[in-house]
């Protein structure tokens, strides 16, 4: 899952980043409405994450922006203003869910990822395929009933893998969907987390690398 934080407060947006980051989802940030609208434009998000009181371009504008666009993100809006007038108006304005800061932070990790799984057909709790077992809400992996240990990156990298069923999934999806903005498309990053994510698994190699095309789990 890739998300968007759109937040002024830089410390806020930071830290809410990093905490969705450990939850193994790739993590944009933008600390205005411009900035976010940018990003909006060239990346696939599954989930926005954003303060209603942006500067420049409010808030609102973003999300009318948004449904305007018929884009596919979820919105889930943030503002200090708790009562029920206002938390009517953002999901008026086509925002999907409503969360009035303060808040907890568990809270809105369970509602982006409810929100995630909205933004695309629904995945079983539990992924299973070739002896594998994944996990994702424990971020647990089994081979053959043994469980194996994974990085954030690797994780993330053969929850999609699983998730395609098969079918062969790109480079380019891979970093579309694990990494941030940050990442270098040029780079060996896939290749190298490929790499360290077979060793890993053990034998007999599970992963097969399609020329020219991706990677797929049989």
């Amino acid at each position: 899952m890739r998300v968007l934080i759109a937040e002024d407060e830089r410390m806020l947006a930071d830290s809410i980043a990093e905490g969705l980051r450990q939850e193994a989802l790739a993590v944009d940030v933008a600390y205005d409405g411009a900035g976010a609208l940018e990003r909006l434009q060239v990346n696939d998000y599954d989930v926005l994450v954003l303060d209603r009181d942006l500067p420049g371009v409010h808030g609102d504008e973003v999300c009318r922006s948004i449904v305007d666009s018929g884009a596919l993100v979820r919105v889930l809006m943030l503002t200090a203003a708790g009562d029920v007038s206002a938390r009517v108006e953002g999901l008026t304005l086509g925002a999907d869910d409503y969360l009035p800061k303060p808040f907890d932070f568990a809270e809105l990790v369970a509602r982006v990822l409810a929100l995630g799984r909205r933004s695309r057909p629904a995945d079983p709790p539990v992924l299973e395929r070739a002896g594998l077992r994944l996990d994702r809400a424990r971020r647990q992996v089994y081979r053959d009933g043994h469980y194996v240990p994974l990085a954030r990156k690797e994780f993330g990298v053969l929850a999609e893998l699983m998730r395609a069923d098969g079918a062969v999934v790109s480079s380019e999806q891979l970093l579309e969907k694990v990494w941030d903005e940050y990442a270098d498309p040029f780079t060996h990053t896939v290749r190298m987390t490929l790499m360290k994510l077979r060793r890993k698994l053990g034998d007999p190699p599970i992963i097969e690398t399609v020329p020219g095309a991706g990677y797929r789990i049989p």
